[in-house]
């Protein structure tokens, strides 16, 4: 279907047929930056999901080198410490708000692994940095799209700044120094051909992961509360599993171990997409299974939209992680049926992080904690930018 959007034209892709189509971008008429820079380019300018060609792949060359398996590794092991912190501080309560908890936490981590912790930073500034990725990201569909006093689209601009700001100011520590969280890295990685980030590339390569680290780990984990809230004999199965493991502190191979929550995380995804949709724009004229679709407009791809699909998912609004079973494996019913990561060239390069990153804070929240929530509870989503609930997501929390 088309639509206006921002004064430029839209066409939304629904289906797995369609989205794959495009993901997989054959021709190379859909370019992810200058789709996302309609709605997010002024606040995440130049981080690698918009970026393209030539330029991708050499940026995303040199920042796989933070993400391999040993250095998953090293993340993983030093998740326990933030994350035990963070829940020392929690106290069980009849109506727990468990999103901006979670939201505190994962951003916790954020700093401690992409970060080594911002040594010198204060409570307040943290403060400050997560109102400002707030405001980043909830301006992307701001109506009016100029910083005006007041608006969301001002309230992007300012946080952008204070977050260019932030980072510049920890820079020259990670350059000079030894670090293994992700900045240092970034600060210091080559590629195999010799190339490096400049500061530039750096703050905003650090700028998006900061995000996308910390906002979609936060929605699955929130989403994943509430159903195991819901289905107690799930939250029991995976307890179970948990507490077979014997630690509190599972390395990244061990978490391998907790297969129902595997299953659970999945499912959440599906039913709650971190990010329910991305962008392209056609550079030239082009068509997409056969439907015309001419240079300059821009596409959303609906991928939560594949995720609810009758024909692709028996009762689909229902919580079965079973689906991902290997008896069952709904998911490998279309090559695009489940898609939470994308897919092409602009396959989410994180995803391997942000499983342990789930899996960690639940295996944590199960060996601590028990909470209900009401079998009729219903999420009021909010859609505004990248979905969260509107009310914070009660739950029943209880000592264990």
């Amino acid at each position: 279907s088309w639509f206006r959007f921002a004064g430029r034209p839209w066409v939304v892709l629904l289906g797995p047929d369609a989205v794959g189509a495009a993901l997989q971008n054959r021709d190379r008429a859909l370019l992810n930056g200058p789709g996302w820079r309609a709605l997010i380019g002024p606040f995440f300018d130049r981080g690698l999901m918009l970026l393209d060609g030539d330029e991708h792949t050499a940026h995303r060359r040199i920042m796989s080198q933070a993400f391999t398996r040993d250095r998953l590794s090293l993340y993983t092991d030093r998740m326990h410490p933030s994350i035990e912190r963070t829940l020392d501080g929690w106290t069980p309560r009849d109506d727990f708000r468990v999103y901006p908890a979670l939201k505190e936490l994962t951003l916790g981590l954020a700093t401690e692994i992409f970060m080594g912790g911002a040594e010198g930073s204060s409570d307040r500034e943290m403060d400050e940095v997560n109102r400002a990725f707030i405001g980043c990201v909830q301006a992307a569909t701001a109506i009016v799209r100029y910083p005006l006093p007041g608006t969301r689209w001002r309230r992007g601009i300012l946080g952008r700044a204070r977050l260019e700001k932030f980072f510049r100011h920890y820079l020259p520590a990670r350059r000079a120094g030894d670090g293994d969280d992700i900045f240092s890295v970034f600060c210091h990685v080559e590629s195999e051909e010799g190339e490096r980030f400049s500061d530039d590339d750096v703050v905003n390569h650090m700028i998006f992961l900061m995000m996308a680290a910390h906002d979609t780990s936060t929605i699955t984990l929130s989403t994943a509360m509430q159903y195991l809230g819901q289905f107690p004999e799930w939250q029991q199965r995976c307890r179970d599993e948990s507490d077979a493991l014997g630690t509190t502190t599972p390395n990244f191979d061990r978490l391998d171990e907790l297969t129902s929550l595997d299953l659970v995380i999945k499912e959440c995804q599906r039913l709650v997409t971190p990010v329910p949709g991305v962008v392209r724009r056609a550079a030239k004229d082009t068509e997409i299974l056969g439907h015309f679709v001419p240079k300059g407009t821009l596409l959303n791809l609906g991928m939560h939209f594949s995720h609810h699909m009758p024909e692709l998912w028996p009762d689909p609004e229902r919580f079965d992680p079973e689906r991902f079973s290997p008896e069952r494996r709904e998911d490998k019913v279309h090559k695009y049926a489940w898609a939470p990561f994308g897919g092409g060239a602009h396959r989410c390069l994180g995803m391997h992080f942000s499983g342990a990153e789930i899996k960690t804070v639940l295996h944590h929240l199960l060996l601590r904690f028990r909470w209900h929530v009401p079998a009729d509870y219903v999420a009021p989503m909010n859609f505004t930018s990248l979905p969260f609930p509107n009310d914070g997501g009660p739950i029943h929390l209880l000592p264990r």
